[in-house]
């Protein structure tokens, strides 16, 4: 910073700028209205001017949070969220939050403050010393650091065509404390920024490979569409719903694309799960990636290997045979690869597969019918199915409350039980699985949308996130969150294997006050004890919009051990021998 600069400065401020104002303009430049965020060195002061120039700061009481945040925003909206963090600590906590927006592609943007790299470098032990950039790559798509000012345009424009980009994700920008401080004039500081265009340009599959996918389809004789979080993402919603509805199959909706088509439409296989995903012979995967939630493609809950050909569609090549062979690649973004598709169907005059869709319908209609039953029971203590029956009708009167869902059993059986009627309107663990997002979730989907969101949380889960209570009373925010307090992890009602005076380790205090804490922090608690109480308490905070905790008693012997995915916990054969206990999980 020459002398001149500063003494400019002093007497005209107006002329000049410096790296806080830059970095704020060249966000605001690119539509980049919300920054989610929580304040401390050196960054405290860059939320405050944020703020003076008209963006949205939301702050947040842990930085994982308002990463959540960001990249629920991202999600929703197809432009990077921007999570603000200090640096060394803040940006680890952020860095979670990084990984996972990336896991799930989403578009991101982590802005962590940080040292000065000639004292990191020779590790000369400044405050909160850490090589940020060096950490944050191998959890992003791309991660940059910015030493002068003059080049905060550039950054941010790479930063958003890298997160957005082909299959998006997070990138971290490393700003040091220093830099934000620099000084240049403000018409050279304008010249500066760049504002990005056409950052996520649309991408056509190949004629051939449409073809491809063409042939495979009329071969089948039970095919399925299986649609992911990815078309979700890419909003092509009225072309998806053209696809499924002029080809007549049945679709399987992953539990973030629940919603893109009702969960009710007729040709939805959700309730027939386990038959379409044995029986099918050829799977469209749309936007939906054969990893782990699908058991990878393999196994007895895809039928016999080599039973069925995949048509992937997916943005990146080289997600194709990630796990199995894909017959038919479509590379390209879903809702042009899914227009090649109708127009190939529309001119090859394929017929849909009418007994097949009949069989589907058959075998959802009683599973359905089966589950009407349970979920009106009036059990007290409340078991799952109760509850979620209560949560189930509550969606379907207000088809425009965006569900925020996470927990083991919660989770698991609230996505099978609770219609969506509206795209985008279900937000959950993703792809990791990841415990603690739900509050970040719900404040991003409140502060993007506008819309009432209601939150159901494992009491498990909401420890991870629940200080983020008081951040969605500060803001007034139109939230209900629901806990299904079952007194522990799993279940309640475990035993101390080694008959000590502690609890067991998946033991929480018993019937914990959870709507005290909402109540301490000027919003509403709600102690529901049975469905009816559950039934009204909602009823009541989906009408107020008033940030409301609903803290509902489920039955500490309800659930079971992780949810839906046990098999993923390691089992012990000595164990099982040596602790009558273990045979009871």
């Amino acid at each position: 910073m020459t002398d001149d600069l500063v003494a400019r400065a002093e007497t005209a401020p107006e002329t000049l700028t410096d790296g806080f104002h830059l970095l704020i303009d060249a966000l605001k430049l690119n539509g980049i209205e919300t920054i989610y965020n929580v304040p401390g060195i050196p960054i405290t002061d860059l939320g405050r001017y944020a703020q003076a120039q008209g963006m949205r700061v939301i702050s947040f009481r842990h930085e994982q949070h308002a990463g959540y945040a960001a990249s629920v925003a991202g999600f929703l909206t197809k432009m990077p969220g921007v999570c603000m963090t200090v640096s060394a600590p803040g940006f680890l906590n952020g860095v979670t939050a990084l990984a996972n927006a990336t896991t799930n592609c989403w578009p991101m943007i982590l802005i962590s403050g940080s040292s000065e790299r000639e004292i990191v470098d020779l590790a000369q032990g400044d405050y909160e010393e850490m090589d940020q950039l060096a950490m944050a790559r191998p959890f992003c798509k791309a991660a940059y650091r910015l030493n002068y000012a003059q080049d905060i345009g550039i950054a941010v424009a790479r930063a958003i065509r890298s997160a957005v980009s082909g299959r998006p994700g997070g990138v971290y920008l490393d700003i040091p404390g220093a830099m934000l401080g620099q000084i240049m004039d403000g018409e050279e500081g304008k010249k500066s920024l760049v504002k990005v265009i056409d950052p996520a340009p649309r991408q056509t599959p190949s004629k051939e490979s449409v073809a491809r996918a063409v042939n495979v389809l009329k071969e089948a004789k039970r095919p399925l569409i299986v649609i992911g979080k990815g078309a979700a993402y890419d909003q092509s919603d009225d072309v998806i719903k053209e696809l499924v509805e002029k080809s007549g199959l049945p679709f399987l909706p992953m539990s973030m694309a629940k919603g893109i088509l009702p969960d009710t439409h007729p040709q939805c296989a959700a309730a027939a799960r386990s038959l379409v995903l044995k029986e099918s012979d050829a799977v469209i995967m749309m936007g939906a990636r054969i990893n782990w939630l699908l058991s990878h493609g393999k196994g007895m809950q895809w039928g016999e290997p080599g039973s069925k050909k995949f048509i992937q569609i997916d943005i990146d090549p080289e997600e194709m045979d990630s796990n199995v062979e894909i017959a038919a690649p479509l590379v390209g973004d879903v809702g042009s690869c899914a227009q090649a598709l109708i127009d190939a169907l529309e001119s090859e005059g394929i017929a849909p597969p009418k007994d097949w869709l009949d069989q589907v319908n058959t075998k959802a209609t009683a599973n359905m019918e089966k589950m009407a039953n349970k979920l009106q029971n009036n059990n007290d203590p409340m078991d799952y199915f109760a509850a979620l029956g209560v949560i189930k009708e509550a969606v379907n009167k207000r088809p425009e409350t965006i569900l925020v869902n996470e927990g083991a059993n919660t989770l698991d059986m609230c996505r099978s039980i609770v219609n969506i009627h509206k795209p985008r309107h279900r937000i959950d663990v993703g792809t990791w699985g990841v415990m603690g997002i739900g509050m970040g979730a719900a404040v991003a989907a409140a502060v993007e949308t506008g819309k009432q969101v209601l939150a159901v949380e494992g009491d498990s889960a909401f420890g991870f996130c629940g200080m983020e209570i008081e951040t969605i009373c500060r803001y007034k925010l139109p939230v209900c969150i629901v806990i299904f307090n079952n007194n522990g992890i799993y279940r309640g009602d475990g035993e101390n294997w080694g008959g000590g005076d502690d609890p067991a380790t998946t033991v929480f205090v018993e019937d914990s006050r959870y709507d005290m804490m909402m109540e301490a922090f000027g919003g509403v608690g709600v102690w529901a004890k049975n469905p009816d109480e559950l039934r009204q308490a909602i009823e009541e905070a989906l009408a107020s919009g008033k940030p409301t905790l609903i803290n509902a008693a489920i039955d500490p012997a309800a659930g079971k051990e992780s949810g839906n995915i046990g098999n993923l916990n390691p089992s012990s054969v000595v164990a099982q021998a040596r602790y009558p206990q273990a045979k009871k999980i």
